[in-house]
């Protein structure tokens, strides 16, 4: 290849050339030299010539009205040596490829010295009379003397194919060929990518289409879905390379549509439906890498993602609706939903692992949720009670990192319930029970679950739900106030009327004096520091411990500790922390136990130490008791088994009437020291 010499810094109008007259000049003994150099240089002989003497031939031309002359005979002198000799060469040449790309390479050179020759004919003739440059000529008779040649056109465009369609068959071929002759053709466009269409993309493209749709018919008659996505994904990989490392980057686009046109589109739904091995089956399977597949080579597609998740759909309703119309009596709350969750948690390790956590997987799987849930009426209530169980046990225990894991997955259902209302009233309820009757909830776990709740329906959703948290906080400081100023031994909780599902108990009870001024002392305490509040005791709340002493046909009754309620703006409650158990301690006569009952209980049986019998109506009529919150104390306290009943009654039945007769049960046993009488309904509930 011959050097090419930069004269731009040392060329210029001569300094001295004397003003000769057109006449002296001799136009063509300086053309004669212009022509012999130019031709020279085409056939890579430029040595020895005198560059700088060659610019002054023809800025002379220029200068003296020559440079049509100059102009068209360096367009004639080009035209010839493509015409006769590169043609020729190229067309008889064994390795055409390697020939074209030679010639091309030669040609390139050539025009940039002839050029820097003719470089005052560019800024003044062709800028003058409005014709392409001397570099872009050169391009021009490329393009009109060997590219527009139907010989070459085919040839080229068929090497080209051919070389193709071995590397698709796996053989190796010259790739820099490939992309030299691309880049020529892009470069002859001058700007366009007609050249490079019209001899070879538009072919290429129609018979890519017609390979990749022999290619999938033949593998989607061979092979599994499974085994499909993988050598589709590597048909995608191995093409686009190809384009990018030889071909023009524009041709990828186009052939990316024909491929998801041919390699996906027209048969995705058979492979994603397959039964024996789609994406259901995959789902069941756990195949996670095999899913990420087919989500990465249906992605690419226009609906590629719309048939994947309709066929989640399905699965993830199959499997709920059969969950949530089970037979009431295999329906367990807290399994069921336990269920639900494992099944959203298994999709969304494949939303994560597979799908990319993908927006419109995680929108079909929040809306198969909803639609879930909405199927068992009783789902509100479920939820909850799958909550308070939780919360009730403090997660079993879990690590931190899994106690938030299972919030989410209960947010995530929450969420989804289209009747939160209904779930609110059930939570305040299983909230209420737990703040007042759980010696094991965790107020940093119910602050955590209610956040997280705020966070989804609002704040106005939780708000009572945040006022008897923040009342379980100021009772906690009330009584480390009270201890201070008291010696009686309790535990207070002081409630928000307005917060607490609660049917307020306005009735004036008849409390018994021998444990009247232990209420009275805290009355008189929290009244004093806060005069314009109401207290209301609410003794059907509440809960208490009592020695017990059963003496053959008697009971001596002994308060130990209480556990009572007061509403104003608030409610409160006494308790005290357990005994270790020992057993109920006896003699030939006595048996003693501490029981464990509400504060409605506790004053009901301190009306035994005075009687052995009371008729209900009396019992009423002594504490000035509603008859409703009366009946459920003495149901929970006679009318289970008889040896668990801490009162006998007469007639022995469940049904509870004014003139029913109730007294000591003699016969009451437990092996423990400790007996906890349920209630029959710990909280009055808001219906």
């Amino acid at each position: 290849m011959c050097p090419v010499m930069d004269l731009r810094p040392v060329l210029g109008v001569p300094a001295s050339c004397p003003r000769m007259a057109v006449d002296v000049i001799n136009v063509n003994n300086l053309w004669e030299l212009l022509k012999n150099a130019i031709q020279k240089i085409q056939v890579q002989e430029s040595d020895g010539l005198s560059f700088e003497e060659l610019y002054r031939h023809a800025y002379t031309m220029v200068l003296h009205k020559q440079g049509e002359k100059l102009y068209k005979g360096v367009q004639e002198v080009i035209t010839e040596h493509l015409s006769s000799r590169v043609l020729k060469d190229v067309l008889n040449a064994p390795n055409f490829l390697q020939k074209m790309n030679q010639a091309w390479a030669d040609h390139m050179d050539a025009m940039v010295m002839t050029k820097d020759i003719v470089m005052y004919l560019d800024r003044v003739y062709i800028q003058t009379n409005r014709v392409p440059g001397v570099y872009h000529l050169g391009l021009i008779l490329f393009r009109s003397c060997i590219l527009g040649n139907a010989c070459v056109q085919d040839r080229l465009r068929q090497t080209l194919l051919d070389m193709i369609a071995l590397e698709r068959k796996g053989e190796v071929v010259d790739r820099n060929a490939i992309r030299s002759v691309c880049q020529m053709m892009m470069t002859l466009g001058q700007g366009s990518r007609s050249v490079y269409e019209e001899n070879f993309e538009e072919t290429f493209l129609d018979l890519s289409q017609h390979f990749f749709k022999m290619e999938n018919q033949r593998f989607i008659d061979e092979k599994s879905p499974i085994d499909f996505t993988k050598k589709m994904e590597a048909r995608f990989l191995e093409e686009t390379e190809r384009v990018r490392s030889c071909l023009d980057k524009s041709t990828e686009e186009p052939l990316v549509r024909i491929m998801e046109e041919e390699l996906i589109s027209k048969h995705m739904k058979n492979v994603v439906t397959a039964e024996s091995s789609g994406l259901i089956h995959m789902l069941q399977e756990n195949k996670t890498e095999d899913l990420a597949s087919m989500y990465k080579l249906f992605s690419r597609t226009q609906g590629g993602m719309n048939t994947m998740c309709e066929c989640l759909s399905t699965y993830l309703r199959d499997q709920g609706t059969a969950l949530m119309l089970k037979k009431p009596k295999n329906m367990n709350p807290v399994s069921l939903v336990q269920a639900l969750l494992n099944l959203t948690a298994h999709l969304d390790h494949f939303l994560l692992e597979s799908f990319n956590n993908d927006k419109e997987f995680k929108q079909t799987i929040t809306r198969d949720l909803e639609y879930l849930l909405s199927l068992n009426p009783r789902s509100p209530e479920f939820l909850s009670l799958f909550i308070d169980n939780k919360l009730r046990r403090r997660f079993h225990g879990l690590p931190e990192k899994e106690v938030e894991w299972n919030v989410a997955k209960v947010i995530q259902l929450f969420r989804s319930l289209r009747d939160k209302d209904a779930f609110r009233r059930y939570y305040s309820q299983h909230v209420a029970n737990r703040l007042l009757y759980s010696r094991n909830f965790s107020q940093e776990y119910e602050m955590k679950m209610v956040s997280q709740m705020t966070a989804v329906a609002g704040a106005e959703f939780t708000v009572k739900l945040q006022g008897m948290l923040a009342d379980m906080s100021t009772s906690v400081t009330t009584m480390e106030e009270y201890s201070q100023a008291s010696s009686v031994e309790l535990t207070v909780k002081i409630l928000t009327n307005g917060y607490w599902p609660v049917e307020l108990d306005l009735n004036k009870y008849s409390i018994p004096s021998s444990i009247r001024h232990t209420f009275d002392s805290f009355r008189k305490f929290y009244l004093g520091k806060h005069p314009d509040r109401r207290l209301i005791l609410q003794p059907h709340m509440g809960m208490a411990e009592v020695n017990a002493t059963f003496q053959s046909s008697a009971e001596t009754v002994k308060t130990s500790s209480y556990t009572m309620s007061l509403f104003t703006v608030d409610v409160l409650y006494f308790d005290e922390q357990e005994e270790e158990d020992a057993g109920g301690t006896q003699t030939s006569s006595t048996s003693r136990y501490i029981l464990q009952v509400s504060t409605l209980q506790m004053i009901v049986l301190i009306l035994f130490n005075k009687r052995e019998t009371w008729t209900f109506q009396e019992i009423q009529q002594k504490l000035n008791v509603r008859k409703a919150p009366l009946i459920s104390a003495l149901q929970s306290l006679a009318c289970g088994s008889r040896m668990h009943n801490v009162l006998s009654k007469e007639p022995k039945s469940k049904e509870i009437k004014k003139d029913h007769v109730f007294g000591v049960n003699d016969q009451f046993s437990s092996r423990r020291r400790k007996v906890k009488i349920s209630s029959v309904q710990n909280l009055p509930m808001f219906p």
